[in-house]
């Protein structure tokens, strides 16, 4: 059985734990707010964007053509695989691993590549016998912008130029504070823009031709997705820290509870064992 002195300073280390994971779920709860603000503005425009795409697509009457669109026999494959740069957010980093586990499963180590954002995904894949092609790390948990560049121009320059021919993306989307989901969407190339049963006013004057409005619209599609994907990403991860902050937060809480209990306890025991002790030797004084 522990001693009091054993206790009290279990109880005191359990304490400064609650204060840190408090501490941690405050800031978590104050960058998800942050993220949601980002998402806000974000989902209109993306919303926006294929919406335009879509019109667009609709009156070119089959003048549509881009090298994003081109679809050919997938020689190379490439996953962008969206973690987080730190832990104590739960099982976020370890379903997503999982899931691009599962993609990776039926596919040939020679003919696949993976592209990890975020430390804690390059630490799993760097050890596995799959070929990490690049890595970006250090978002914590902010959405850069240049960094977001960089990382488009690379997939991009890589699906145009041959390297590889298929680009996927997994990462966690963002749905409310309590709700998340893993999601494999395809980046590159682009799946063909769905214009049946589209209405609306479609008589347009293209100026200057499809080709060169198209050149300058999927550039930023590209780059729209890939913020987006981002922002959901980093959304997901500060709530569900804050949730597992919550979550061991009240547990130290109960911990604490038990620990002093315990204390009391075996406080209570040591002073009624002295009383007996005491009535004891009174008593034997007297005999």
């Amino acid at each position: 059985m522990p001693t009091l002195r054993q206790v009290r300073k279990r109880i005191r280390s359990v304490r400064a734990t609650r204060q840190i994971t408090k501490a941690m779920e405050m800031v978590a709860a104050a960058k998800l707010r942050k993220a949601q603000m980002r998402i806000m503005q974000v989902r209109p425009y993306s919303g926006k964007l294929d919406e335009i795409l879509r019109h667009l697509a609709a009156a070119a009457e089959g003048e549509l053509s881009h090298a994003y669109f081109e679809k050919r026999p997938v020689h190379k494959r490439t996953l962008v695989v969206v973690t987080s740069d730190r832990g104590f957010c739960g099982s976020f980093n370890a379903n997503l691993i999982r899931k691009a586990t599962e993609w990776l499963a039926d596919k040939a180590v020679e003919n696949t590549e993976i592209i990890c954002l975020g430390k804690k995904g390059f630490d799993f894949f760097k050890r596995r016998k799959w070929t990490v092609a690049a890595k970006y790390l250090d978002w914590s948990g902010n959405l850069d912008m240049d960094k977001a560049r960089a990382v488009v121009a690379y997939l991009t320059g890589r699906f145009l130029s041959g390297e590889t021919d298929e680009i996927t993306l997994i990462y966690t989307q963002f749905l409310s504070m309590a709700r998340y989901r893993i999601v494999q969407v395809p980046y590159l190339p682009v799946e063909k823009i769905e214009t049946e049963g589209h209405t609306g006013h479609l008589d347009y004057i293209f100026e200057p031709d499809p080709q060169r409005i198209f050149a300058g619209l999927m550039p930023k599609y590209a780059l729209t997705k890939m913020i987006t994907t981002l922002a959901d990403s980093f959304a997901a991860e500060h709530g569900t820290r804050m949730i597992a902050m919550g979550g061991a937060t009240k547990n130290a809480g109960e911990m604490i509870d038990k620990l002093t209990l315990q204390y009391n306890k075996a406080r209570q025991a040591a002073i009624t064992k002295e009383l007996l002790e005491i009535v004891s030797g009174a008593e034997a004084l007297k005999g």
